[in-house]
């Protein structure tokens, strides 16, 4: 299976750097991982919803630009579906079963997601009602990717 993990902007603490390293190298025995990055946006404070708007559609058309047409397309979400790592898991088995061979996960930056960009969603998924911080969420998404397989596996994981 291939996955990419989209994401915008950079990854600039060097503890986290480090557990994407991580869990990159132990993914590499699952599956094909790529991580690719898109410019973020400058967001001051105090935008009007327009000024959002157009953050996030300039961000959603670099992410865009990034997408394989043949991946089965996973946008990170507020309002998506929440899920717990079994489950996770079993909907990665089942799209492999299905011959899904290509997923890509999208993280967005700090104002989220474009309209533009989960419409051409296949499953919005997330991971809880609270807000994390998109560099901390790229570690945590590896981290239940990597649970995934181990769980599709049969394999020990940390319950």
């Amino acid at each position: 299976m291939r996955i990419r993990i989209i994401a915008v902007g950079k990854i600039k603490e060097k503890y986290i750097r480090d557990g994407i390293k991580e869990y990159i190298k132990r993914l590499s025995r699952y599956c094909s991982i790529e991580i690719v990055e898109v410019e973020d946006e400058r967001a001051p404070e105090n935008l009007t919803d327009r000024e959002i708007d157009i953050i996030k559609g300039k961000e959603g058309k670099r992410i865009i630009s990034k997408i394989s047409s043949n991946s089965y397309i996973i946008p990170l979400d507020i309002k998506g579906k929440q899920m717990s790592s079994e489950e996770l898991a079993g909907k990665m088995e089942d799209l492999m079963i299905d011959g899904i061979n290509d997923l890509t996960f999208i993280i967005g930056g700090s104002l989220g997601l474009s309209d533009d960009v989960l419409a051409r969603s296949h499953f919005k998924l997330s991971f809880s009602k609270m807000t994390f911080p998109h560099q901390l969420m790229r570690m945590i998404l590896l981290e239940q990717i990597y649970r995934g397989f181990r769980i599709i596996r049969g394999e020990p994981y940390h319950k």
